[in-house]
């Protein structure tokens, strides 16, 4: 196994919390991808090997897989495997806007779902994309 299908294996973490095994495992690759662990191009475990390693059911990895992939944050190649999805290209300047106030109203209600506090979210989020003086943007 690749190196970075490794270490995304070894990050997951399943608690008994009441939130279900799928949004546990698809919330926690979309961190190793926003953290940098996975990159885009990068392979991805097969769902297989993430259902062994982690003692699931198969179809509960295949559940946040297929999210992902809606979501675009993987791209799914029968028969090459899951790849993490590569940075999409520009788009038009009004439909960016309207798709970032979108996530952010998204965040903002899964913020207050979990009780974070909204601008606390929002410096850790400038905290993260900051880090090393890096440009985000």
């Amino acid at each position: 196994m690749h190196t970075q299908e490794q270490a995304l294996l070894d990050l997951i973490r399943l608690r008994p919390s009441g939130v279900p095994i799928y949004v546990q495992l698809r919330d926690q690759i979309l961190r190793a991808i926003g953290g940098g662990t996975l990159g885009p191009g990068d392979q991805m475990p097969t769902m297989r090997q993430v259902a062994v390693a982690l003692k699931v059911d198969l179809n509960t990895v295949r559940r946040a897989y297929d999210e992902l992939e809606r979501a675009g944050a993987i791209r799914l190649h029968r028969g090459r495997g899951s790849f993490v999805a590569e940075t999409p290209p520009a788009l038009d300047p009004k439909v960016l806007n309207d798709r970032t106030d979108d996530l952010a109203k998204r965040l903002l209600a899964m913020a207050a779902a979990e009780g974070v506090n909204a601008r606390t979210l929002a410096d850790r989020i400038y905290a993260l994309t900051s880090k090393g003086g890096e440009s985000h943007e």
